[in-house]
């Protein structure tokens, strides 16, 4: 009678330990899908956006004066260049909403406060933009220093800016004016920051077309 012997490979090296095995539990895996789905119902929260009214200024009662302006797009950090509307809880700290936005960036947003709001004064013969005909005689530019929602004791909106007209000729500056208000806002919503905004912008229009008559009417055009 003959007997077979079989060999058993013996493994050398490290000691062997038991792989956790995976459960393929079909109770997770709904979980874990509806999980993702969740969060991707949150993620796709719609975006609102914001305009200003730019509500006219008023009438002229005297003929307008002979002065063409070009109103130029005015500068700022490139938080003031994007559509985002931007708020501050203390001098040092900046942030940013991501669902609310205004229709333009703040810069444009003043431009185009400011070259309807001088055009509906009648004040002024002309009031170009760069992208429009044109040049004009005198330069509107400046610097954008504030443009959102500030939140204190109370809760605001802060517009600040400064405006030079330069004369396009010379390169000087013949006038310049800095406006620093904050609006209050009626309640801590988002349209209501907005609606103070809307009449801070107004209000800001009316300081620059006043002082640009006030300039012209001392020194008339040649």
């Amino acid at each position: 009678m003959s007997i077979v012997m079989r060999e058993t490979p013996i493994e050398v090296g490290l000691p062997q330990f038991n792989r956790p095995q995976l459960v393929r539990s079909p109770l997770l895996l709904t979980i874990s899908l509806l999980g993702l789905l969740l969060a991707g119902c949150g993620a796709s929260r719609p975006i609102r956006y914001y305009q200003l009214t730019y509500a006219p200024a008023a009438p002229a009662t005297q003929s307008a004066l002979n002065v063409t302006l070009l109103v130029r797009s005015f500068d700022a950090t490139h938080l003031f260049k994007e559509d985002r509307i931007m708020y501050s809880v203390n001098a040092n700290e900046v942030g940013a909403y991501e669902d609310s936005r205004w229709i333009a960036p703040p810069v444009e947003i003043l431009q185009t406060a400011l070259v309807r709001g001088l055009r509906s004064s009648g004040q002024f013969r002309t009031i170009f933009t760069v992208r429009g005909e044109g040049g004009g005689d005198y330069a509107l530019t400046g610097y954008l220093y504030q443009f959102g929602e500030v939140d204190g004791s109370e809760i605001v909106a802060r517009l600040n800016y400064i405006v030079r007209m330069r004369d396009r000729t010379t390169g000087n500056i013949l006038w310049s004016h800095t406006y620093n208000h904050d609006e209050p806002a009626t309640d801590k919503s988002i349209p209501a920051v907005v609606a103070a905004m809307d009449k801070n912008v107004q209000r800001s229009v009316q300081e620059v077309n006043a002082g640009l008559v006030e300039y012209f009417q001392a020194n008339p055009p040649k």
